[in-house]
This record gives structure tokens, C-alpha cells and sequence, in this order.
């Protein structure tokens, strides 16, 4: 396991240079930052290039990017626009995200892993057909529809909720926020849970607990549900990055000020060293979240070993 799991950090090693590469070269051809600094009116040569040199977009790209990669090495993911440092950005804006995203992942895992086991034992009665119907619309239907339905009805007009986040973002609060960040992802692991678990169902080892008359709970939860599990454990680990930067509707939708809101932020001011910086930070996240999710692969099949 220990031999594995370092092999493992080696290989993010190339992974992580080439997407944040990728990421600095595609920020840095969105346009001109400097021209949105000097508002409407276009700036001067002397002051763009001042600009310039104040936050290192005279030099190559190539030669910025290396500058960057050795400043986040020592934790600094550079200073915004407007002198605020990206860390200081960073500090506001991922534990409200990160809060948001819990929320999420736990409406993924309870009610999504719930109903896909309840439809899964129930293939085809009339419960599987209603919880098929009602995902497939559920993953018809925008993010953004749906925000804007449940803000409207739940804060506006029934007074349930507050129609936006304080700036705290308590956990009471990002409850609906979080219902409708894993409103599509929710109706996948349903689906997906239900499909593990229906094929699952007849395969040898479960008929074989069943005939030594075991409790059914016990063949559920000990032998069907855990082999079951892996390909839906697959799509939570790699939602999570997913969650985490493509919380920009639902932040949006709710006033929440966190990645999503900075992120947003970031690219319509053109601040590439905000976008980078916080795109810098997810790819770590969805790095990490790749490992453990495959490190649990093995706490819930015990045939799955690591050399």
C-alpha cells in the first residue's frame, strides 16, 4: 500500500504541471487585463506599461508561468488586480465552498445511495419507475432553472428560507444551495446505484449468502451494497472537484461569495492571477480526491490489493 500510494504522488506530479500549463496558457488568451484596469477609457502607453511590469505580464509567457510554479511552491499564488492577495481570496472563499460542497456530497450519499437501493431491490415495480421518471427530470432540467424555482417558491413566495446566503454561509443556511448544487449528481448516483445494485443482485456470492440463510439486512449491507458501491464511490470522489468549481450558477444564484463567486469574478474583470490561482487550487482537489477514492477501493472489497 505505502509503495502504491507513492508511485501514486509521483504520477500527479507530471499531471498537476501539465493542467496548471494548460490552465496559465488559456487565461493568459482570454485578452488584455491591463485594458480592464484602466476602466472605459483606454490606457496610456507609460501606464499600461508600468501595469505591466508592476505584475510581470511584460515578460514571455513561458517565463511568468515558471515564476508562478516557484511562488506556489512557497504558498503564494500571487497579488489581484486590485492588491489583494489571491491567498487572502482564497482564505474567504474555499471554507464557504467547501461547506457548500459537503452539503452536496451528503445529499448525494443519503438520499441518492438510499433510493438507488430501494429502486435496485425493487427493479421494475411501480417505486423504480417513479424514482426513474422523477431523476430523468431532475437531470432535464437546467441548474439554474431549478435554483431560481426553489429560490422563488422557498424564499419569496412561502418566506421557508432566506432568498440569499449571509456572508457567514452557516450550514442552516446552504441546505437548499447544497440541494440544488447536487440536484444532477443526486439523480446520477441514484441511477447508477440502482443499476450496480441490480446486477449485483444475481451474481453467485450473493445467492450463496442467501442460501445459508443469512439475514437479508446482513446480505444487503455486508455482501451486496458494498461490491456495489465502487462505481458510485468512483463518480463522488471525482465529483467533488466537480462540486467544488462548478458551484458558479448556484453561488451566483443564492449571493454566495465563494470559489464560484471569485472565480466568476475573476473572469469577467480579466485577473488571471485570481483564475489561475483558485484553478491551481481545484486541480490539487480533484488530485487528491482521486487517490483516496482509490484507496477505498479496498476498504470495500477486500480482493482489491495495492503492491
Amino acid at each position: 500500500m505505502g509503495r502504491y500510494v507513492v508511485r501514486r504522488l509521483l504520477q500527479m506530479i507530471p499531471v498537476f504541471i501539465g493542467a496548471t500549463l494548460l490552465i496559465f496558457l488559456m487565461v493568459n488568451v482570454m485578452g488584455d487585463p491591463i485594458a480592464g484596469l484602466c476602466g472605459d477609457r483606454q490606457c496610456d502607453p507609460a501606464t499600461a506599461a508600468q501595469l505591466k511590469k508592476e505584475f510581470g505580464l511584460d515578460k514571455p509567457v513561458w517565463q511568468q508561468y515558471l515564476t508562478y510554479m516557484g511562488n506556489v511552491f512557497t504558498g503564494d499564488f500571487g497579488t489581484a488586480f486590485n492588491g489583494q492577495k489571491v491567498t487572502e481570496l482564497m482564505s474567504t472563499a474555499f471554507p464557504v465552498t467547501i461547506r457548500l460542497t459537503i452539503v452536496a456530497i451528503l445529499f448525494e450519499i443519503v438520499i441518492g445511495i438510499t433510493l438507488g437501493v430501494v429502486t435496485g431491490l425493487r427493479r421494475g415495480k411501480p417505486v423504480d419507475t417513479s424514482v426513474l421518471m422523477l431523476t430523468l427530470v431532475v437531470i432535464s432540467i437546467p441548474t439554474f432553472v431549478t435554483g431560481l424555482l426553489l429560490q422563488l417558491l422557498l424564499g419569496v413566495e412561502w418566506g421557508w428560507i432566506k432568498p440569499s446566503v449571509s456572508t457567514d454561509a452557516a450550514f442552516s443556511e446552504l441546505i437548499v444551495p447544497g440541494l440544488v448544487l447536487a440536484s444532477v449528481s443526486l439523480a446520477y448516483v441514484t441511477r447508477l446505484t440502482r443499476t450496480s445494485i441490480a446486477e449485483n443482485r444475481r451474481s453467485d456470492y450473493v445467492r450463496t449468502a442467501v442460501a445459508k440463510g443469512l439475514p437479508r439486512r446482513r446480505v444487503i449491507t455486508r455482501h451486496l451494497l458494498r461490491n456495489s458501491l465502487i462505481p458510485v464511490v468512483t463518480f463522488i470522489g471525482t465529483d467533488i472537484g466537480a462540486l467544488m468549481g462548478g458551484a458558479i450558477v448556484t453561488e451566483r444564484i443564492f449571493n454566495i461569495h465563494g470559489v464560484g463567486y471569485q472565480l466568476y469574478q475573476g473572469i469577467l474583470r480579466q485577473n488571471t492571477q485570481t483564475v489561475v490561482g483558485f484553478v491551481t487550487v481545484l486541480v490539487l482537489v480533484f488530485l487528491v480526491a482521486n487517490l483516496l477514492v482509490d484507496l477505498l477501493y479496498a476498504v470495500l472489497d477486500p480482493r482489491i490489493r495495492y503492491a
